[in-house]
């Protein structure tokens, strides 16, 4: 615990039961796109409360199982199963309450385009942010901390894999046909490739994902649940709140941004965007708009 890169060594603390752990010094190439993977790890937390290091990098986390808060001076996170959150650097006195007995992963991503390239997957850059992570993006985290082990006890590794797994996850929230372990199916990346071409304007039933794949519809619903690691129509939804902060990133109103993905009533789109993000479109888009 005391060589932790993520948490402080605390000896009145309960230590995790497991901790796997590995940094990273990128190669040229890596070093000159402007984002890499800094470090990444994974721990079974017990209950109780872990102090987090305040880091110069940026901190992407993931709850894989159990319940636990998120918290310093400026905010307190209910964080469960499926739950992520982005940490800008510098971010100083997070605690992790763990309720129940919890997994987790986390990677660090550095270098000077770290800020833009964690922005784009949802993150604030003055403000602590969580939202949902995808069956995909949990996957691949966790390759991405067997990867980054596996590359600090080889002096001679290149980055080019953790490269790949970071864009990966970029893809994967971006609407990019990603499966949970490969490329998408071509029968389920029309689908996925067509909600993204659209917008997120329209809304997909199951029968029209099902037509546009020339599947029958229990088939298509099981494949798409196999490959997306999701049932299609919520990550239909997903992707429509994702669309749905860009938009008033940009300067959209609640309304208008509700009606750009397929929700003209007001408040069924607060209801859901809340639901999925954690905070209301009005409330995120004061604190996006800061």
């Amino acid at each position: 615990m005391s060589d932790s890169l993520l948490f402080q060594n605390k000896p009145d603390v309960d230590m995790p039961a497991v901790l796997v752990e590995g940094s990273h010094t990128p190669d040229a190439l890596a070093g000159a796109s402007g984002v890499y993977i800094a470090a990444s790890g994974s721990a079974m937390l017990q209950n109780g409360v872990q102090n987090l290091r305040t880091m110069e990098h940026w901190l992407w986390l993931a709850v894989e199982s159990g319940t636990m808060a998120l918290e310093n001076e400026d905010v307190s996170l209910s964080l469960r199963a499926g739950d992520c959150c982005m940490l800008p650097p510098g971010s100083r006195g997070v605690t992790l309450d763990v309720h129940q007995e919890a997994r987790i992963l986390w990677i660090m991503v550095g270098g000077t385009l770290a800020g833009a390239f964690l922005q784009r997957m949802g993150a604030l850059p003055h403000r602590i942010m969580k939202q949902g992570a995808l069956p995909s993006q949990l996957n691949l985290a966790k390759h991405i901390v067997q990867a980054t082990v596996r590359v600090a006890a080889a002096e001679d590794a290149s980055s080019a894999q953790l490269q790949q797994l970071l864009w990966a996850m970029l893809a994967s929230h971006s609407g990019q046909p990603v499966a949970m372990d490969a490329v998408l199916s071509h029968e389920i990346a029309k689908v996925v490739d067509a909600m993204r071409k659209n917008q997120y304007r329209d809304s997909f039933s199951l029968s029209d994902m099902a037509a546009l794949s020339r599947m029958p519809v229990e088939t298509f619903r099981k494949r798409f649940v196999s490959e997306v690691g999701m049932p299609p129509q919520s990550y239909q939804l997903f992707c429509k709140m994702e669309r749905a902060k860009v938009l008033l990133k940009e300067g959209y109103t609640v309304r208008q941004a509700g009606i750009e993905v397929g929700m003209n009533d007001p408040y069924h789109f607060s209801k859901t965007f809340k639901n999925i993000v954690g905070m209301s479109p009005s409330a995120y888009s004061k604190t996006a708009l800061k």
